[in-house]
Formats: structure tokens, sequence, C-alpha cells
């Protein structure tokens, strides 16, 4: 299998039967994990008003994390324009960058939060994002203190700014702008491959970037054989069920409570039809990731919902001996 980098989205979910506060270390104790088996990055997701999801505020979490932390890149996967000031995020961002000097800036145009959060953060409930390339413009002048008015602290290195998106239009702004791009496989109704393609065909070379940078996020979960990755998955397959039945988020269940649930074969297959995952042993896994790796990807971006940490430890690891340094 190609050399491929490897990096860690944490949506730091909050488990049935558990307290923020341990997954919050959960995701502390991942972090280092990956950070020793030599993951690259370690992004965390934003998202409000969902129970079962902690990353509502990621900038706290990327300095927590980072502090606890030594070399892996750490970052957020992504800022969510809609919700910030342009000029508050690159402040936010260089501060961290100040800390810790190994920060990634993943930015989104999507609220990553319904109407009610939408009002709540931005005092409006318009969930548009037609200003998103201006604001994309904007910070990266406050970055380079293009603008008279200064993102303190300066005179710092910046934070490395990547466009995530789940569609054509983050891809071809990305290549317009010269930025790196992550294509959001695990929630995108659009195929990745042509889109990522798309990217490196149209990109522009920049002061930040001079070649394409394109990985993939993707939901894969790992175990030694089919038949165990496939009952840890039942965990994320009935929290997306009850999402989408409901609309309100839960913690994330364990298997054992998936299984009392009545959750079907069938049920899980439909799942994934919207929500894509990798799921089964190293030989599977490998096997279905190989059309993507083969389209000239640099890395992928893992999340793996997995209510046992050492289980969810785990599935990092095997990933790791599927692509190995």
């Amino acid at each position: 299998m190609k050399e491929l980098s490897l990096s860690v989205l944490d949506l730091c979910p909050i488990l049935s039967g558990k307290t923020a506060r341990e997954s919050f270390t959960n995701s502390v104790e991942l972090a280092q994990f990956t950070e020793e088996l030599g993951f690259e990055r370690f992004w965390i997701a934003e998202h409000h008003n969902m129970e079962g999801i902690g990353s509502s505020a990621p900038e706290v979490l990327i300095s927590h994390v980072a502090e606890n932390t030594k070399r892996i890149r750490i970052g957020s996967g992504g800022i969510m324009f809609p919700n910030h000031s342009t000029y508050h995020v690159a402040e936010v961002f260089r501060t961290l960058e100040a800390l810790y000097g190994r920060i990634d800036l993943g930015i989104g145009r999507a609220p990553g939060s319904g109407s009610r959060a939408a009002h709540a953060l931005r005092r409006s409930t318009d969930l548009s994002a037609e200003n998103f390339p201006r604001e994309v413009e904007d910070l990266l002048h406050y970055l380079q203190d293009e603008l008279p008015l200064l993102a303190v602290p300066t005179n710092i290195s910046l934070p490395e700014v990547w466009m995530l998106g789940s569609s054509d239009f983050g891809a071809l702004l990305a290549a317009k702008m010269g930025l790196p791009y992550s294509f959001a496989q695990h929630f995108s109704g659009h195929s990745a491959i042509p889109i990522m393609k798309m990217y490196r065909d149209e990109f522009r070379p920049s002061r930040f970037l001079a070649q394409p940078k394109v990985t993939m996020g993707c939901h894969v979960i790992l175990a030694e054989t089919d038949e165990e990755a496939e009952e840890l998955a039942l965990s994320s397959d009935l929290s997306f069920i009850k999402f989408v039945q409901t609309g309100k988020s839960m913690p994330l269940p364990t298997v054992e409570e998936a299984k009392k649930s009545g959750l079907s074969r069938e049920d899980s297959q439909q799942v994934r039809l919207t929500m894509p995952k990798f799921v089964g042993s190293k030989e599977k896994v490998a096997r279905e990731l190989s059309p993507y790796l083969n389209s000239g990807i640099s890395g992928i971006v893992v999340t793996s919902m997995i209510h046992d940490q050492k289980k969810r430890q785990h599935s990092y690891r095997l990933l790791r001996e599927i692509f190995p340094t």
C-alpha cells in the first residue's frame, strides 16, 4: 500500500454513560496515541446544539490538546465562518500559533448548526454562505498584516490554512485561492474522486502553496475481523438514525445499547448510503480505500466513532499498519 499521510478528525463524541470531561480526556489520549503512531494532524470539528458531540468550542479544545502533545499538528476541522468574525478567527489562531507553533486553521462555509443555533451565534437565521469567498480573502489579509486593522499577535509564523468542503464549491474556491483542500467524503452526497480531480486541475499556485495538496476526510472503523468492525459500527449507525428521525443528537451508544435498539442490517446499510463508512478488517478497508488513493490524494483525515476508547485507538493502530511510515 502506498505511503500516505494520516490525520485524525475528532468530534469529541459524548459517550453514553460517560461525562463530557471523560470524552475530552479521551480526545487528549487519542491525540497522544496517534502522535506516537506518527499521524500528521489532529483536527477538531465545530458543531453546535448536538448533545452527542462535544466540539462546540474547538478553539478551546485545540489549545487543550496542543498543550498535552509535542509534535503532531493540531487544528480545526473546521471553523465554520458563518458563525464567526473573520477578524476574531485571525486573532484566535494567531494566538494559538504563537503559543504552540504547529496550528492548522481549517475553514468551512457550513454553519455546523440548525437555525436556532445560528440565531444564537450570529443573531440571524440566515444560513446562506454567499459572503464566504470574501471572508476567506479577509482572513488571509489579516493573517498577513495586509490591512490597517491588525490581528494581534503579529510577527509570528502563519497557521496553515486549509479549505474544507463537501461539494465542488469549496474545491474550486480552494483551487482559485491556491490553498490546500480537504474533501469531506464522510458526509458528502457527492463523489469524492471527480471533485478532488477538479481541485487539482483548477489549482493556481499562490504564496501559500506551489502545488495542489488534497486530503480526504472519511469515517473508518477497523477491527481484527469484518464481523467485529461491523459490530463496533452499530453505535454510530444508531446515533445517525436517531438524528435523522428526531432531529436531535444523542450520546454515542454502546454496542450493547445499539443491539438492544432493534437496529437491523438493512438500517445500517441505508445509513451508509448517506453517511458512508469504511468498515472492516485491514484487508477489506485497504481494498475499499484503494480507488481513492489512486486518485492522487496526499492523505486521509479519519474519524472513528467507536464507543470503547481502547477499540477506537486500536482502529487507528490498524490504519497505521495499512499505511506504514
